[in-house]
């Protein structure tokens, strides 16, 4: 199956906000805590677009966005992976590595010398994902995450 990845449009926020909410949902990562309740999920575009040194991509399969990722600044020279989500009919497809490269590739070009991300333990498929990008766990998260909820921290050299 061919799939598409390019950056965010406006047109595309209601999809990726409804893609970010339902992934969320069928993992656990509800309220509080986790990405699909941050505010950015309501208008996606406009808060990375908007911030400089962010992006968010997303994939799309005959035109129907599928999900998304983007890279948006955590803390000096340190980027944060956010908001990977997957519809159930996309994944396996490596939509989520080509997603991920496409982020990585942005920092290391915006000048960033690390990538940070939380998830989940439940997201197994994620973290080998993360794994397969030299993503290292860490026993705590990095200061100032939000995401208390995340029980799974990692970092990159770029």
């Amino acid at each position: 199956m061919l799939y598409n990845v390019k950056p965010i449009k406006r047109t595309h926020d209601k999809s990726i906000c409804n893609i970010i909410k339902q992934v969320g949902r069928e993992y656990g990562a509800i309220g509080e805590g986790f990405g699909p309740s941050d505010s950015e999920v309501e208008a996606i575009s406009q808060h990375y677009l908007t911030i400089n040194n962010s992006c968010y991509f997303i994939a799309t399969i005959d035109n129907k966005v599928v999900g998304g990722a983007g890279i948006a600044s955590f803390q000096e020279n340190i980027c944060e992976l956010k908001k990977l989500f997957l519809l159930p009919e996309s994944r396996g497809l490596g939509i989520g590595k080509a997603l991920t490269a496409q982020c990585l590739s942005y920092a290391k070009n915006a000048g960033y010398q690390y990538c940070y991300l939380d998830t989940l333990s439940n997201m197994k498929s994620a973290i080998k994902l993360y794994e397969s990008f030299a993503f290292k766990r860490l026993n705590q998260p990095l200061d100032n995450t939000i995401h208390g909820g995340c029980d799974v921290w990692m970092l990159k050299t770029l």
